[in-house]
């Protein structure tokens, strides 16, 4: 009788036929006053890397983004039926959208073709309502709302760091700090992570977008 052990150094050995490994990190943090949204900036397919700058914060709203993981084409097809979505009911209502809105929009449209897709997405920002809020929806569909949310392939490095570090209710530019902390450790240790780091504050003032080059990173070979 013999058996078959699966390669530990072939990464395609878990992998369905025709399925091509992913990754990324993304995040999002809600602070006093809206939300700071975070994410790297590499796409791979497999071993390759497709893309090295590809921007995984996507606005579907004034005040509400999305970021993106898992297939880029699914993601990128969820927010922009969501956008749309959202867009016709400010039409009908003539007031913009709530958050929770938005993230139930994409909590149904990725539980209704879970067997489909593969999309996991943070949806944060900012509404009069409720403040600054952050909805987290994994693979599958469930939705649920966080104090802090990590997504990807790269946010198993950097829980324990930001269990220690996340306070409630921090600034925005100590809020932004962190994001770009947590994102550039978990670009040094995956390596379905990279690029570049993108930032976007949401508040009721507007939207802030950050970005961070490769050789400014705050953590990472650069300052090795």
């Amino acid at each position: 009788m013999t058996s078959i052990i699966n390669n530990p150094l072939d990464y395609t050995s878990n992998l369905k036929k025709g399925e091509v490994s992913t990754g990324t990190t993304i995040m999002a943090i809600p602070f006093d006053g809206g939300v700071v949204l975070g994410a790297d900036s590499r796409v791979s397919t497999g071993v390759y890397i497709a893309n090295r700058v590809s921007d995984k914060i996507a606005q579907i709203s004034e005040h509400i983004f999305v970021c993106r993981s898992g297939s880029a084409a699914d993601t990128q097809a969820l927010t922009d039926y969501v956008k749309y979505y959202l867009n016709q009911l400010s039409i009908e209502t003539g007031r913009p959208p709530l958050v929770k809105v938005a993230a139930h929009l994409m909590r149904q449209l990725c539980y209704e073709n879970k067997n489909n897709l593969m999309a996991g997405v943070i949806v944060g920002g900012w509404d009069p309502v409720h403040g600054g809020q952050v909805y987290n929806i994994p693979l599958g569909g469930t939705i649920m709302q966080m104090p802090f949310s990590i997504g990807g392939s790269g946010s198993t490095y950097i829980y324990g760091l930001v269990d220690a570090s996340f306070q409630e209710n921090m600034s925005a530019e100590d809020t932004r700090t962190l994001v770009k902390k947590a994102i550039s450790h978990a670009m040094a240790r995956d390596g379905s992570s990279g690029g570049v780091i993108r930032t976007v504050v949401v508040t009721a003032d507007g939207n802030d977008r950050d970005y961070t080059s490769g050789n400014q990173l705050p953590y990472g070979p650069a300052g090795w």
